[in-house]
């Protein structure tokens, strides 16, 4: 149920940006990609900071982080780059672009699968009740 609400965000997120980029004025495109990538890049930072040492290039369980940002949403790091990226296509205006961006997003989608599962096997249950207070 989680990855169907996140990849349904995910297209509605899409289908936005391309009316935005269809029907919309070079500024307005603009302005809503520039805030998206504002609102974005700081988060992505704030949430690698947040995740300190328990940081890793490929899954694994170096700590479960439930503090910050990492209290409500289970993946900040990907949301957040996703929502900078959208920003940046949205400031391109092309709308082809869209296609790499929701590829992007369902692989990251099925790598924070690959990370639930591996946190879920280290941390038993303080994972899951982690989980369950996650929005998503």
């Amino acid at each position: 149920m989680r990855v169907a609400v996140l990849l349904t965000v995910a297209v509605l997120f899409a289908a936005s940006t391309g009316g935005l980029m269809a029907f919309g004025t070079n500024e307005s495109a603009l302005l809503a990609g520039g805030v998206l990538i504002l609102v974005g890049l700081p988060l992505v930072v704030l949430a690698r900071h947040q995740l300190g040492s328990a940081f890793a290039i490929t899954p694994e369980a170096k700590g479960l982080v439930t503090k910050g940002l990492y209290s409500r949403i289970p993946h900040p790091m990907y949301v957040f780059l996703d929502l900078a990226l959208l920003g940046v296509v949205t400031m391109l205006r092309q709308s082809w672009l869209l296609v790499p961006w929701l590829a992007l997003a369902a692989v990251q989608v099925l790598q924070a699968r690959r990370e639930a599962t591996i946190l879920e096997r280290a941390f038993g249950d303080a994972y899951r009740d982690y989980r369950n207070r996650t929005w998503w």
